[in-house]
């Protein structure tokens, strides 16, 4: 690991002062990902900046019923919050399914958002990577690529978001909060993360220096439930081959309410909209869920190694929704 220097910041506006005026810095919260790539050599700051003791770890209910989640409050600690076991069960399923207990005791939520891509060509140094190297090639293309992107890929990269929790997260319509040095901005989930076009090694929307304070979780609908649902090679702790998190909400047999994103297999999680389209105001039926799967994976371009993906997120969609729509039935 390359010598760093290391500061503790004070507050939130000190640590997005001095990490904007230094082209070098991060932030460091639990370190979970960022440490691993400093170790591999896949990220090089020569200044961390610590913001795990600001006081941005707090669950806090709003005045409309949602949630402000701070950036630093762990994995652990939110799935276990009674209001998100309650009215979000979708997010704490996802948090329970990514990862082993020690991770979630010291991963941030602003830090699960920021993950970036296990793919082995991106961690090793020694391959062509556009999102580590940009130009310089992706090994993935023509190489290893079990675990990529079948939506939503370019020439460029073909890796996928890691996150659990964003998928949840995408689905709950949550609302990133960011401070920057010209103060505080709001951003949608879904306009956080990047798909890679021609510049993969731009992740999300932040600028150097802007800091996640707090993720701001709207109220569902009342009656609509959630849930989450993870496919991996082992029964343990692993990254997803496919997830796929759902809201749904049905009165006398019909959608009226619905949102679907899928995990694993785009760049960013990916909101199925046209799976969404197809739904709303269609029977609450296996033939509708299986439909609307189909709509949404018309789009993919799978590649020789990963092929399987696409039945697979069909299979898992259709089989989440099913249990939604029969929860609570007597």
């Amino acid at each position: 690991m390359r010598p760093f220097a290391y500061d503790r910041a004070p507050d939130a506006s000190s640590a997005v002062a001095t990490v904007t005026g230094h082209p070098g810095a991060s932030y460091l919260g639990g370190g979970t990902n960022l440490v691993d790539h400093m170790k591999l050599g896949v990220a090089r700051p020569d200044l961390l900046v610590d913001i795990s003791r600001l006081p941005l770890d707090g669950v806090d209910e709003l005045p409309d019923g949602g949630l402000r989640v701070g950036a630093t409050v762990r994995n652990s600690d939110l799935a276990a919050h009674p209001l998100v076991r309650q009215r979000y069960p979708v997010l704490s399923r996802a948090l329970l399914a990514g990862a082993s207990g020690q991770l979630r005791n010291a991963a941030t939520t602003a830090g699960n958002l920021l993950q970036r891509t296990r793919c082995v060509y991106f961690q090793d140094t020694t391959t062509a990577c556009n999102k580590r190297s940009p130009g310089s090639g992706c090994a993935a293309l023509g190489g290893y690529n079990r675990y990529h992107a079948v939506l939503g890929a370019s020439p460029h990269c073909v890796a996928v978001h890691p996150s659990d929790m964003a998928v949840a997260m995408s689905v709950l319509d949550a609302v990133v909060v960011i401070l920057g040095a010209d103060g505080e901005r709001r951003v949608p989930l879904q306009e956080f993360h990047r798909l890679p076009g021609d510049s993969p090694e731009r992740d999300t929307v932040l600028e150097h220096g802007e800091l996640i304070t707090a993720v701001e979780l709207p109220p569902l609908p009342h009656g609509g439930r959630s849930g989450y649902r993870k496919v991996r090679d082992r029964a343990s702790f692993a990254f997803a081959l496919v997830s796929a998190a759902a809201v749904l909400e049905s009165a006398d047999g019909v959608v009226t309410d619905v949102r679907v994103a899928f995990g694993g297999l785009a760049h960013k999680p990916w909101r199925a909209v046209r799976a969404e389209a197809s739904l709303l105001g269609a029977p609450a039926s296996e033939e509708s869920f299986r439909d609307a799967a189909e709509a949404e994976l018309d789009a993919a371009e799978p590649l020789p190694g990963n092929e399987f993906k696409v039945p697979m997120a069909r299979r898992t969609l259709t089989a989440l929704l099913r249990e939604l729509s029969t929860e609570g039935r007597t």
